[in-house]
């Protein structure tokens, strides 16, 4: 047989999707693909039962319905502060990935590289491969996620053909500022680069932040091509209905792509869409409103977990730390979690360029039942997803302490007082004491025969291999940001009075 296309062969299918497969075998709550439980508004479901009647059904202009495109124009170009001529630049499109895809094959010939920031959504990784481009990552820098412009330019001086820019960005909330976008706009003037902008969250962005559209602004206008879709602001992510705003001499390459990769979005539902396109700024507060609740809702809830998560300035995502677990592996955990816990996740490393593999992204676009459903499953959390034994060798644990071994033990070893930390290390029961220099604490086994030798810091099998104090006294930053839980836990529940 004929080799099959070597593209495909870089890539893996969507994991976001496949997280939302798993879910639905194993009956979890999908947490992880973006997609609301709650139905769209109801102007344009009325209106979407009056046009199964009367159409249209048939083709309408393969670039857009003209009447879609002039709602869609006023509305945008209120939010621009400038006319948007709706023949020359705009292109309807299916849907918001339709739009990347079909401006990454304008843009793009093979050889020709794209900046990407990363963490970004998995698509694009895939987008600029399909078409020919190579890839150059610029890391956002947690927590803020923001980036070095000194490495922005680096990457610019290998002469990109365009940098793609999430705003706000999936997964991890950045929203960029005015000064940072027209500081990448510069950049692609002095380079001669385009900007493809993804703005399909523009409505869901935080206070105090606030959204910028790139195509608005004169410095850079010229260079912008924005990508955007109906799906999230209207809650119909299954309508698959975007668009491309640029240019005329962009758009109409754009529509030639467009052409023979889609033909046209659904006629219908273009048609149904446009009550919902003709809506005043009041629906757009209240949207943002809604989410903010829900954003408040689920994040105190993680909190009340002691779940680390990030604080996400826009979207309807966010990004939690899984670094106490001691996975080697997201996707294994988010596999469990789905199975033993019963929430979808997305790991983190589907977003990363860098291996990055102690986050997963939850989203909260879903009924404040379904959030607090969730929630209480997650309390669940850590017995149900125990650190794995592996994680415990080669550690300075010692039970001599226990009971099983006949010696005598305290009144607070026979009742200890802090639980939780039972899932770090499992039948082991802690004392209240804080040793300076862990690894002297054998001299306290002079005065106490009940002395529990434990070091939260775990190094890493191949770090304890180079010798008991790791490499140049290292030890990974999973296993630091898994001891300070430890150590916080710790503080929290022990009871001093035992």
């Amino acid at each position: 047989m004929p080799e099959l296309s070597r593209r495909v062969q870089t890539f893996t299918d969507s994991v976001i999707r496949r997280m939302t497969r798993i879910s639905d075998e194993v009956d979890a709550i999908n947490l992880s693909q973006g997609f609301p439980d709650f139905p769209p508004p109801k102007a344009i479901t009325d209106r979407l039962r009056e046009v199964a009647d009367e159409g249209p059904h048939q083709y309408s202009v393969t670039f857009g319905a003209e009447n879609f495109r002039e709602a869609l124009a006023r509305k945008q170009g209120r939010a621009y502060g400038r006319e948007i001529n709706p023949d020359t630049e705009i292109l309807v499109t299916c849907g918001g990935t339709e739009a990347m895809m079909s401006a990454m094959m304008t843009v793009c010939n093979p050889g020709d590289k794209v900046v990407v920031f990363s963490p970004f959504y998995e698509n694009y990784g895939a987008d600029a491969i399909l078409s020919g481009a190579d890839p150059i990552f610029v890391p956002l820098i947690p927590p803020t996620f923001d980036f070095d412009r000194n490495v922005l330019e680096d990457a610019f001086r290998q002469h990109p053909k365009a940098i793609i820019v999430c705003n706000p960005s999936n997964p991890c909330g950045k929203v960029f500022t005015k000064d940072e976008l027209l500081f990448i706009g510069g950049l692609c003037n002095r380079y001669d680069a385009y900007m493809i902008t993804d703005e399909v969250y523009e409505h869901i962005v935080f206070a105090p932040y606030h959204h910028v559209y790139a195509g608005a602004l004169p410095e850079i206008a010229d260079r912008v091509i924005c990508c955007s879709s109906l799906s999230k602001t209207y809650s119909i992510t299954g309508w698959r209905l975007g668009y491309i705003i640029a240019p005329p001499e962009i758009i109409d390459r754009a529509k030639k792509v467009h052409d023979f990769l889609t033909v046209g979005a659904a006629a219908p539902l273009q048609e149904a869409v446009i009550p919902g396109l003709k809506f005043g700024q009041d629906y757009y507060d209240d949207l943002l409103a809604k989410y903010t609740h829900k954003k408040e809702l689920f994040l105190k809830g993680l909190d009340d977990l002691h779940i680390v998560h990030n604080d996400p300035e826009g979207v309807y995502y966010v990004l939690l730390d899984i670094s106490e677990f001691g996975y080697d592996s997201d996707l294994k955990f988010c596999e469990d979690l789905a199975r033993l816990v019963g929430v979808g996740a997305v790991p983190g490393s589907s977003f990363f360029r860098e291996p990055v593999n102690h986050l997963i992204r939850f989203h909260f676009a879903k009924k404040d039942e379904t959030l607090l459903n969730a929630l209480n499953r997650l309390e669940s959390l850590r017995s149900k997803t125990p650190l794995p034994q592996k994680e415990l060798k080669g550690t300075a644990l010692k039970r001599e302490a226990s009971q099983e071994q006949g010696l005598s033990v305290s009144r607070a070893a026979r009742n200890p007082r802090c639980p939780r930390l039972q899932r770090y290390y499992p039948g082991v029961t802690f004392l209240p004491s804080m040793t300076m220099g862990a690894t002297d604490a054998h001299h306290y086994e002079q005065i106490c025969d009940t002395c529990l030798r434990c070091s939260p810091f775990m190094a890493e099998p191949q770090e304890a291999a180079a010798g008991v104090h790791g490499t140049n006294e290292r030890i990974p930053v999973r296993a630091y940001l898994q001891g300070i839980r430890v150590l916080i836990d710790l503080m929290e529940h022990v009871n001093l009075s035992c």
